[in-house]
């Protein structure tokens, strides 16, 4: 298996991917700094524990990579990045759609692991086209559904997307479709950080792939595929442009509070092992998480009658996460709707999240800094 090194060890690893560099990390005898208003993101603590105000993208980077430890801490390490095994992918099946090639295909995630997917290629691309990965909700067919072989027709966005132009892939989820894989026995903490690992694996696989512009890559995903596109693209910047739909609230608005949703094994066990479920406890809450994604494109369908992600939840998360983007100069990149829905990705809402991709990765409007190459010496 890949090795699980500490948390710390791998942002020495990340330039070759394009990561920040981070400063204000606690060493490997500390713990991170416990932020207890998680809705006041403009601040963040010095090596002395002190507060300290932002007022510059330098010190927004320090909160930042607190986020990011904060979330290992509930997920468990990221694994170490500097020596990935080949992907090997291998075909399956091939169809033929008229427009698009769907192809079933494996990849290595890691030695002795092989996740599945579908990949989708539109016919008659006019040189290296855009990628969308495309995350699945929480469905039995896993991949089968973004990829527009079964389940429910609005969210077909793999295929969709396809049919815009971009290649697509869709991989399945721990213990979804065709996967069977136990993260625990690996040592992994969660399922949720195993699946983060194998969705930069796919972001990997699509690089590689001759049709794909390797700079022009984003994710997509509803409900487990909504949160799990954020997760990914909170610790991998190569994403340009990210869509969650009814993905997330704040943790205190979840259920009132009540994170047992989030707890079993197919999320995050610490939650309910070291935090007994309290949001209070809680070292990350998704208000951070959505400015850790900035200054990227990100499009956040949250519908009015949401009964899994209550809206005053999502808004309170925009929110905070609002002074960010306007710190980093892209307050136009952060944008939230709300249709009077039930958990669901409407046709119209879909049509919203499709043009605001293509302005990023078809037109490149508007191309600012995203800050994938910036480092902190």
């Amino acid at each position: 298996m890949v090795n699980l090194t500490t948390k710390f060890s791998r942002w020495t690893v990340g330039l070759a991917l394009g990561f920040t560099m981070l400063v204000g990390v606690p060493t490997a005898g500390q713990g991170p700094p416990f932020y207890e208003d998680k809705m006041n993101l403009l601040v963040y603590v010095d090596a002395r524990g002190r507060e300290r105000t932002i007022s510059n993208v330098e010190d927004w980077e320090k909160r930042r990579a607190h986020i990011l430890v904060n979330m290992e801490e509930v997920m468990g390490p990221l694994p170490d990045r500097s020596s990935l095994p080949a992907l090997e992918m291998e075909v399956v099946t091939t169809e033929d759609l008229g427009d698009v090639i769907r192809k079933k295909v494996t990849f290595v995630s890691e030695p002795g692991d092989r996740v599945p997917a579908y990949l989708l290629v539109p016919k008659g691309l006019d040189g290296k086209a855009p990628a969308m990965l495309c995350l699945h909700q929480t469905t039995k067919i896993g991949k089968g559904e973004p990829a527009g072989v079964g389940g429910i027709p609005d969210l077909h966005y793999g295929l969709e997307l396809a049919r815009r132009g971009y290649v697509t892939l869709a991989p399945d989820y721990v213990n979804f479709g065709e996967y069977e894989f136990d993260p625990y026995q690996k040592g992994y903490a969660s399922a949720t950080m195993k699946g983060i690992w194998n969705h930069m694996r796919a972001v990997d696989l699509l690089q590689s792939l001759p049709e794909v512009d390797a700079g022009r890559i984003g994710c997509i995903g509803h409900s487990l595929g909504g949160h799990n596109s954020m997760y990914l693209s909170a610790f991998d910047r190569r994403l340009k442009v990210v869509v969650s739909s009814c993905g997330f609230n704040s943790f205190f608005k979840y259920y009132g509070g009540d994170l047992t949703g989030w707890s079993h094994r197919g999320y995050m066990p610490r939650i309910s092992e070291r935090y007994g479920k309290d949001p209070n406890r809680m070292p990350f809450d998704f208000t951070e998480l959505v400015a850790a994604l900035a200054p990227r494109s990100f499009f956040i369908n949250a519908p009015l009658r949401d009964a899994n992600f209550e809206v005053s939840g999502v808004k309170d998360c925009v929110s905070a996460a609002a002074p960010v983007y306007a710190l980093l100069g892209a307050p136009e990149r952060l944008l939230a709707v709300h249709p009077d829905a039930e958990h669901a990705f409407p046709p119209e809402i879909r049509e919203q999240a499709y043009a605001f991709v293509d302005d990023i990765l078809q037109r490149g409007n508007p191309r600012q800094d995203d800050g994938s190459q910036r480092r902190q010496d």
